[in-house]
């Protein structure tokens, strides 16, 4: 009778044994939930990196399921990322300098491409061969608080001109590219996805590269200094996996258009499109890159003066603050 009990507790210790093992290793191949703020839709072009990223199960193999969620633009990601309201998100690399002026402590963990997001995009026979033929013209920009706008005052400033010197309209996410193409401006401070939109809209452009001016920057991942702090594996994963889906656009960006729109049914049978847009952002915004990922700092430092100078921002911080290249193999 004891040898027969002793069996029972025996069996039943290892059932609860196996159990237990069973549940720990559900637990540990769970995938961790993480909310992922866009600064505008994900089925924009532009998040392509990102959307190729999750396709592919970049983000899966680091154990991780993320949830895309648009928020209203780059500063406000930040704000949303600086109270915990999202573990990370997007804005544009110098959005930091914004941000911390407003007492927001968020950085900049990866910026994707080493050229500028912006780009000053004009009618061929309108012949603007420079900035400062912008004088009296009218401009489209998506909105006065976008950094593509002063992105546009940065590459005016560079041939003497301010914003008074022409009319500026602020014409949101798709008049900004539709009211260029109608000719109602000469000229707009254009993003990639923009620039072939107005071309297939029947405008025939010239791009004047906003690097050539006025230095600003690409897309960034930004996260909390607390999370930095607490969770550097975490920003690890997601850096390295975003990373993943931007170097198969540039390594091939056909087959990355191909992927992309097989996963995004809002592009559906637009691969050509796509494949364009990819291609300007090879060529404008993603390329010269050292190291993948990684910020300029001299370059960011450039942005900060202009800010200051331009009253954008109150007074200049340590240029550290903005960026952490740990996560991209820079120093």
């Amino acid at each position: 009778m004891i040898r027969r009990n002793f069996k029972r507790v025996a069996v039943a210790l290892s059932i609860s044994l196996l159990l237990g093992i069973a549940a720990q290793s559900h637990a540990q191949s769970a995938p961790q939930e993480i909310t992922y703020l866009l600064p505008a839709p994900s089925v924009l072009p532009a998040f392509a990196p990102w959307m190729l990223a999750q396709a592919k199960g970049y983000y899966a193999a680091e154990g991780l399921n993320v949830k895309f969620v648009a928020g209203r633009g780059g500063v406000d990601v930040a704000k949303q990322v600086g109270a915990g309201n999202a573990v990370i998100g997007g804005a544009i690399g110098d959005t930091p300098i914004i941000a911390r002026a407003q007492g927001i402590p968020v950085k900049a963990v990866a910026v994707l491409g080493a050229g500028s997001l912006m780009q000053l995009v004009t009618h061929k026979d309108a012949n603007i061969q420079s900035p400062r033929e912008l004088r009296g013209k009218t401009i489209t920009t998506i909105a006065y608080t976008d950094t593509t706008y002063y992105a546009l005052l940065g590459m005016m400033s560079k041939s003497g001109l301010t914003k008074n010197d022409a009319d500026i309209q602020a014409a949101g996410p798709a008049g900004v590219w539709q009211q260029f193409a109608a000719k109602k401006a000469v000229a707009m401070a254009g993003v990639p996805d923009w620039t072939v939109s107005a071309q297939d809209a029947g405008a025939v452009v010239d791009i004047l590269p906003a690097d050539v001016y006025f230095k600003s920057m690409a897309q960034a991942i930004l996260a909390s200094d607390e999370t930095i702090a607490k969770n550097p594996q975490l920003i690890q994963k997601l850096v390295r996996a975003t990373l993943k889906g931007m170097a198969d656009i540039m390594k091939n960006p056909k087959a990355a258009a191909d992927a992309y729109v097989a996963f995004v049914p809002a592009h559906k049978g637009k691969e050509d499109y796509v494949r364009r847009v990819f291609e300007q952002y090879n060529k404008y915004v993603y390329a010269n890159q050292k190291v993948l990922g990684q910020m300029d700092e001299a370059r960011l430092a450039g942005l900060e003066k202009f800010y200051v100078a331009n009253s954008i921002v109150p007074k200049a911080l340590p240029v550290k603050d903005y960026y952490t290249n740990q996560f991209v193999g820079g120093k």
